[in-house]
């Protein structure tokens, strides 16, 4: 097969799932379905070893981290875009040493936070993409 084949293969598998998504009405908000509950299962784990140091087991923050579960979470990021959540953790988490864990990681632990936020899984893997995730808003109330 040759190499240009090969590419394409490959990289409609990356995007299949976010094109099944979009295939019918985009996700526009955190009450879409927008990862899925493997994924989170996922980052939970990755939470454990990489997170819950400094915001708590519980999601629930510390001395010098803020919740990541919650009312008072779901409000800061009320009407903010799941990309802007998503570059705070790409950029700066987990604290000192953000190049520790992956994008696709990374991408995890966020589907990990929306669901210990309440918000539903759905079909489609969270995608690690912060330009396909401005559209998606947080709401802190269900639509």
């Amino acid at each position: 097969m040759p190499t240009y084949q090969r590419a394409a293969l490959f990289c409609a598998g990356l995007f299949l799932p976010l094109a099944v998504t979009l295939a019918g009405q985009p996700p526009t908000s955190v009450w879409d379905a927008i990862y899925t509950t493997s994924q989170a299962s996922t980052g939970a784990g990755l939470y454990e070893t990489g997170c819950a140091d400094c915001h708590g087991p519980e999601l629930e923050g510390g001395e010098t981290a803020p919740a990541l579960a919650g009312p008072d979470f779901r409000w800061a990021w009320n009407g903010l875009s799941v990309g802007d959540l998503f570059e705070r953790i790409r950029i700066s988490m987990p604290e000192g040493r953000p190049r520790s864990m992956t994008r696709i990681e990374k991408a995890a632990v966020l589907a990990f936070m929306l669901s210990e936020n309440g918000f539903p899984s759905g079909n489609a893997l969270l995608t690690d993409k912060t330009d396909v995730l401005q559209a998606v808003r947080i709401d802190a109330l269900q639509p």
